[in-house]
C-alpha cells in the first residue's frame, strides 16, 4: 500500500505556490485589496444597505484572480479534458483543496464563497454525467463559458433533509400550443441568485410524499415571470447571498431539464459527493491552519517567563487535534482514491456513507480547532485582527448545509446497518 502523492501531482502543488506568489499575492496587496482579508474584512466585503450582499468590488476582485487562474490552466484543473480541464481526479482534489485551505486566508482560496484558484464546480461533471446528447448540445457551451449560472432549488422553507417530501410541484401544461411545464413552489438557501442566469429546480413531477423517484431536475431563467426573491437570508456568516425564492406559475417549455423526467434526485446525489469530499478536504486545512497557527504562537508567547507551550493544558487538546486531522487525512485521501475507481453512479450505492463520514467530521473538527486557535491566541484570538472567527463562522454552516451531520451520520448508520450499501444482502432476510 502506497500513500504518497504522485511526482506530478508534487510538482502540481508547487506549480500552484508559485503563481500564487507571482500572480495571486501581489493582486491581494494591491489598491490596499488587502482590506478584504484582515480586521476589515466582513465590512468591507459586505453591502449593508443590500440585504447582505457581497459587494461588486469584491465579487469584481474575486473574479479577476479566477480570470487568471484560468488564463494559468489552473481553474477548470478537475474538468473532464472534453470540457477544457485536465481531468483532475477526487484524490488530486482532495490534495489540492487541503493545502490551499491550510494556507488560511487570501485571495487564492477564499471558502465563504467558494472562490478558490482551482475551481470546484460539481455541476461540470453532474451535467455531463446525467445530460442527454440533446442537452449537451443546447447548453454545454453557455455553461462551459460561465455564461450560464445556476443555483441549486433543492431545500424548501418546510423540507431540508428530507427532499423527497418537497411541496414544490411540477405539472404538465401546453401553453399556445406549445407543450411545457408549469411550476409552483419554494425554495431556501439560493445562493448566488444576484448573479444566477437559471435556478435548478427540483420539483415533483409523480408518485407520492416519500418517493424517492418522481422527482425531475428543471433548469428555469432566473427571471423568468413568476419567480421571486421574497427575502434575502441574513446568516452568522457575512456577507451572504442565500435568499428564499417563490416559483408561482413559472411556465417552461417541455425540454427545460436536466437528466430524466422522474429521475432527478439521482443529479442531486452526484452534486453532493463530488462536494461533500472537496469541502471536507478544505474543512481539514482550514483545521491544519488553525492547529498551526496555535503551535507558533504558542511557541512565541511567555507569559511567566516561559514558553505558552510548555503548558500540558496548551499541548494537550492540540495534540488530539493534530491526531483527528492525521487520521481524518487518511480517510478523505482512501475514500477520494475509491470515488476515482468506480462509475461516478456507483459512489452512491457503494460508498456514500464513507464520503459522510469524512465530510461531517471534518466540518466538526475545523470548527474545534477554530475555537481552540481562539483560546491558545487569548484575546487577539477572538479579535478579527486574526482570522480564526471567520473560520469558524464559515465552516459552521457546513455543518448543516452539506447535509447537516446528522442527517450523514444516518447514512453511514444505514450502511453500518445494513439498511442500505454492499451490507444490505446480508440482511435481506430481516425485516
Amino acid at each position: 500500500m502506497d500513500f504518497s502523492l504522485s511526482p506530478e501531482l508534487v510538482a502540481y502543488l508547487a506549480e500552484l505556490d508559485a503563481f500564487i506568489e507571482a500572480q495571486i499575492k501581489p493582486l491581494e496587496n494591491e489598491n490596499d485589496n488587502i482590506r478584504f482579508f484582515d480586521h476589515r474584512r466582513e465590512y468591507e466585503r459586505t453591502d449593508w444597505e443590500a440585504g447582505g450582499l457581497p459587494k461588486r468590488e469584491w465579487e469584481e476582485l474575486l473574479a479577476e484572480a479566477r480570470r487568471r487562474a484560468d488564463a494559468a490552466g489552473h481553474l477548470r484543473y478537475a474538468w473532464p479534458a472534453e470540457m477544457g480541464g485536465k481531468n483532475g481526479s477526487n484524490l488530486d482534489m482532495a490534495v489540492i483543496r487541503e493545502h490551499l485551505a491550510a494556507k488560511g486566508l487570501g485571495l487564492h482560496n477564499d471558502l465563504q464563497n467558494e472562490h478558490s484558484i482551482v475551481g470546484n464546480n460539481p455541476f461540470i461533471l453532474m451535467f455531463k454525467e446525467f445530460a442527454t446528447n440533446a442537452q449537451y448540445e443546447r447548453d454545454s457551451a453557455k455553461l462551459l463559458a460561465g455564461q450560464m449560472r445556476t443555483i441549486f432549488g433543492l431545500t424548501e422553507p418546510n423540507h431540508g433533509s428530507d427532499a423527497t417530501h418537497m411541496e414544490t410541484r411540477a405539472v404538465r401544461q401546453d401553453r399556445d400550443g406549445q407543450p411545457g411545464w408549469l411550476i409552483n413552489g419554494e425554495k431556501m438557501w439560493s445562493t448566488g441568485m444576484h448573479v444566477a442566469t437559471h435556478c435548478m429546480v427540483f420539483a415533483r413531477t409523480s408518485g407520492e410524499d416519500g418517493d424517492a423517484t418522481g422527482i425531475t431536475c428543471f433548469i428555469v431563467p432566473a427571471d423568468a415571470p413568476g419567480v421571486k426573491v421574497e427575502e434575502w437570508l441574513w446568516t452568522f456568516n457575512m456577507p451572504t447571498d442565500h435568499p428564499r425564492v417563490s416559483f408561482t406559475d413559472v411556465w417552461i417549455p417541455e425540454d427545460s431539464y436536466w437528466g430524466q423526467i422522474d429521475r432527478g434526485l439521482g443529479l442531486g446525489q452526484s452534486f453532493v459527493h463530488q462536494n461533500r469530499i472537496r469541502q471536507a478536504a478544505s474543512s481539514l486545512g482550514a483545521a491544519v491552519y488553525c492547529i498551526e497557527e496555535s503551535v507558533k504562537y504558542a511557541r512565541a508567547r511567555k507569559p511567566f517567563g516561559k514558553a505558552l507551550a510548555e503548558n500540558q493544558a496548551i499541548q494537550w487538546p492540540l495534540v488530539e487535534l493534530a491526531t483527528q486531522a492525521e487520521m481524518l487525512r487518511l480517510l478523505i485521501r482512501k475514500t477520494a482514491w475509491e470515488m476515482d475507481r468506480m462509475p461516478h453512479k456507483e459512489i452512491e450505492r457503494q460508498i456514500s456513507d464513507k464520503v459522510s463520514m469524512c465530510n461531517y467530521w471534518a466540518n466538526r473538527l475545523v470548527c474545534q480547532a477554530a475555537d481552540q486557535a481562539m483560546q491558545v491566541h487569548g484575546g487577539i484570538g477572538y479579535s478579527r485582527h486574526k482570522p480564526f472567527e471567520h473560520i469558524y463562522r464559515h465552516h459552521r454552516r457546513y455543518r448543516i448545509t452539506e447535509g447537516s451531520e446528522e442527517i450523514q451520520m444516518r447514512k453511514v448508520a444505514a450502511f453500518l446497518f445494513g439498511y442500505l450499501g454492499p451490507k444490505r444482502a446480508l440482511f435481506k432476510d430481516q425485516a
